[in-house]
């Protein structure tokens, strides 16, 4: 604050897992750990850190190079369709959810869901004059595919997690 000259640093010791840890701190979690991710691709950085906890309220913090993007943007488009995508896929491939039955939609599998992501590009094409919202097309795919690939990966190595969610997406979808 220049006019008082004040100043505040948020940081989080354990970066952005630190972070959703903290926005859980008081709710009960269905899986223990966040997962987390973070890729390279080309020269953008997808990074996130995902927890799923017993409410029926989504905590979702986005940013682009830094910058709180409080209006989502296509890094946010992104992560929900390849969330939803092997949400459905691991649903059907385990039985979860029945071949006639209808898949999980995106309201269904972000109840409960405390999720930061952070992109990092080149040249962000921000909306609006606050910079509320990332613009950026080609952002889209490239978060989709790196959430999507690690998603898999990490419920390969924690089914039980995997099904918590799942049967929670259900609930919500009842």
């Amino acid at each position: 604050d220049e006019q008082t000259g004040n100043e505040c640093a948020f940081y989080f010791e354990g970066g952005i897992i630190s972070f959703v840890r903290h926005l859980n701190r008081k709710r009960v979690t269905i899986h223990r750990h966040p997962f987390y991710l973070s890729r390279a691709i080309d020269s953008t950085v997808v990074e996130t850190a995902i927890q799923y906890n017993d409410s029926f309220t989504e905590s979702v913090l986005s940013f682009a190079n830094c910058v709180n993007t409080t209006d989502g943007g296509s890094h946010l488009t992104g992560f929900r369709t390849a969330l939803t995508r092997v949400l459905n896929d691991f649903a059907h491939k385990n039985k979860l959810i029945k071949e006639d039955d209808p898949n999980l939609t995106g309201e269904d599998v972000k109840e409960g869901l405390t999720v930061v992501i952070s992109v990092k590009l080149r040249e962000p094409q921000f909306e609006g004059q606050t910079k509320s919202k990332l613009g950026n097309p080609e952002i889209k795919g490239i978060v989709e595919s790196a959430v999507g690939d690690g998603l898999s990966l990490h419920f390969d190595e924690h089914p039980d997690d995997l099904k918590r969610i799942i049967d929670k997406g259900l609930l919500a979808a009842r």
